[in-house]
């Protein structure tokens, strides 16, 4: 039997159609997306300063929430074993740092800072079950992890200077590194420098939720911890007995 060119024209055009509908879609071929490269940490240059972990302090305010918050806390966390190094820059713009804070040895409701606070929203005392149940909760693998990630690290990115400018404020740009995830924050700060000693200190708010953590929440968040805490440091650090003098 004869098939004429026609014919033949329409089976060829069907079988093609039918193979379309019936295969495997191929999918596009799409070039990968690379994400932007976080600001690397500038070059350490100038005069070292190392940080006096005793006589420095860093404090956080973690506030409670939701329904059954009077049931629970506000807590203060400390940190007394701050290390790490500054290096001071004539230009005090090209300034950098490295600090350190040990998780394992942030200490939670000390009587005596709670009692500086002066206000009745950090009274004194809180029970010993509250302390340690707030620090293993701050330390588990929902929060800091501190079994598996021994530090948090702070790295200078930039500094600039407050608007409006003032006399010592600076605003610095630094990576937090948090179970050992970057994250990027701008917080003010003051410094003063005399005598080989460096004294640099502020008073912020950070969200949790900026350093990658979700805040503790229990009983269906009826019971919960802000999201904001509010952040205090005044770090002492004496320049190096290994260098030169400071510029002045």
């Amino acid at each position: 039997m004869r098939v004429s060119a026609r014919c033949l024209l329409w089976r060829l055009t069907a079988l093609s159609a039918a193979l379309l509908l019936t295969g495997c879609p191929v999918r596009p071929q799409v070039a990968p997306v690379t994400p932007p490269a976080a600001p690397a940490p500038a070059a350490h240059v100038g005069v070292p300063y190392d940080v006096a972990g005793a006589e420095s302090l860093l404090t956080i305010l973690v506030f409670k929430g939701g329904a059954l918050a009077a049931a629970g806390h506000n807590h203060l966390i400390a940190s007394h074993e701050l290390s790490g190094t500054f290096y001071v820059a004539s230009d005090v713009l090209q300034t950098t740092f490295e600090l350190h804070i040990p998780v394992g040895t942030l200490s939670v409701d000390e009587s005596a800072l709670r009692s500086e606070e002066h206000s009745a929203d950090f009274p004194p005392e809180v029970p010993d079950s509250a302390k340690s149940g707030t620090k293993h909760n701050m330390l588990g693998e929902a929060l800091l992890d501190g079994e598996h990630h021994a530090e948090i690290v702070l790295r200078g990115l930039r500094l600039q200077e407050a608007q409006p400018p003032a006399p010592g404020a600076l605003v610095a740009e630094m990576e937090a590194l948090v179970r050992d995830e970057p994250h990027t924050l701008r917080v003010p700060v003051h410094y003063e420098r005399a005598a080989g000693t460096l004294i640099v200190s502020g008073d912020t708010s950070v969200r949790q939720t900026d350093l990658g953590l979700k805040p503790f929440s229990a009983m269906l968040g009826a019971l919960q911890v802000q999201d904001e805490m509010r952040v205090r440091f005044r770090i002492v650090a004496h320049e190096s007995p290994t260098h030169g003098a400071a510029p002045r």
